[in-house]
């Protein structure tokens, strides 16, 4: 029996011809940019698994090089890179040695895969101090904002030297986005730009990430990271960021603050990026290890809903598989 229901939206749904015509939400390689840890071990030395990550690794420099040149020739839009230092002190001195792993580290990659992809650099001190925080403590055991600042400027100009062409503002100090800019502009390196972390909550979900860069850290860090039960402090973390000169902003984590990613992209006038942290990666690794979801869909459904929210760009450790998906 014929029933006169004029409106059917399933029409659209009938086949996956039709349904990758009327797709709404795309996610192409050049919007993904794949987190990378180098360790201060040989150059030629191997690769240290992540056990809390199943299929990241702690690269050498030269295995660094060789996944560089794979996300390049992938399409990757970006590589974020993040050094494990050998060596730590309080004020993480590591940082702003031309020497150290992350600038040796950053040298080598803008080497190999030059403007094939855009190399980044997370800007914080948190991997390279002895306490593990992410900037230099008062004498009472408090991070100093503005001391760190310092520190901040200083970091951002021997990573533009070693190569970087946008800096991974994470450590949510007041005023490091205008910290930052002057001192490039300073320098007279009015072309690195800078991705503001703005919305960087002090989140359950980077448990494994601490383990990628052997994090000192007792403690927490929600005296400078927001609470996650606050969204307007995002948005407002944002616009304050935007004020100071970013280039780009960022929410992070990303799939608990999809709410949040969507209030900082209506608002912005900037491009929006998020980070689907450590232990987003994870938990769908471990559900579909033990056979309690489909894997490679879950992953796909995941970014792609953090597209959908507003996220113009996507930080995934997930980058390089994602991209060869969505070449089929």
């Amino acid at each position: 029996m014929s029933t006169a229901i004029p409106i059917r939206p399933r029409r659209l749904r009938q086949s996956a011809a039709m349904r990758r015509l009327v797709s709404e939400t795309r996610v192409h390689a050049s919007q993904l940019v794949l987190p990378m840890f180098v360790h201060d071990g040989p150059d030629d030395g191997d690769d240290r698994p992540v056990s809390s990550m199943p299929g990241v690794v702690q690269h050498s420099l030269d295995s660094l090089r060789r996944a560089a040149a794979e996300a390049a020739e992938a399409g990757l839009g970006g590589l974020m890179l993040f050094g494990v230092p050998a060596h730590r002190d309080a004020t993480g001195t590591g940082a702003t040695d031309p020497a150290g792993i992350l600038n040796r580290a950053t040298a080598a990659v803008t080497a190999e895969v030059g403007d094939a992809v855009v190399v980044s650099t997370d800007l914080c001190l948190d991997e390279f101090t002895d306490h593990g925080h992410c900037g230099v403590l008062d004498a009472h055991g408090s991070v100093d904002n503005d001391a760190t600042l310092v520190r901040y400027a200083e970091m951002a100009l021997a990573q533009a030297d070693a190569g970087s062409v946008l800096l991974g503002l994470s450590g949510m100090m007041d005023g490091q986005v205008m910290a930052v800019r002057e001192a490039l502009d300073g320098a007279g390196r009015t072309d690195v730009a800078t991705l503001a972390y703005a919305a960087k909550y002090a989140s359950a979900f980077y448990g494994p990430f601490r383990e990628a860069v052997d994090s000192q850290l007792q403690g927490d860090r929600r005296s400078y990271q927001l609470d996650p039960a606050n969204a307007r402090e995002g948005v407002r973390e944002a616009a304050l960021d935007v004020a100071e000169g970013a280039d780009i902003v960022m929410v992070k984590p990303a799939l608990p603050y999809l709410d949040v990613l969507h209030q900082v992209a209506d608002a912005s006038p900037v491009p929006v990026w998020a980070y689907q942290v450590s232990g987003e990666y994870a938990m769908i690794e471990a559900a579909a290890a033990n056979g309690w979801i489909a894997r490679e869909a879950a992953i796909t459904e995941s970014v792609t809903s953090i597209v959908r929210a507003g996220a113009d760009a996507v930080l995934t450790y997930w980058a390089l598989e994602i991209a060869e998906w969505s070449s089929r």
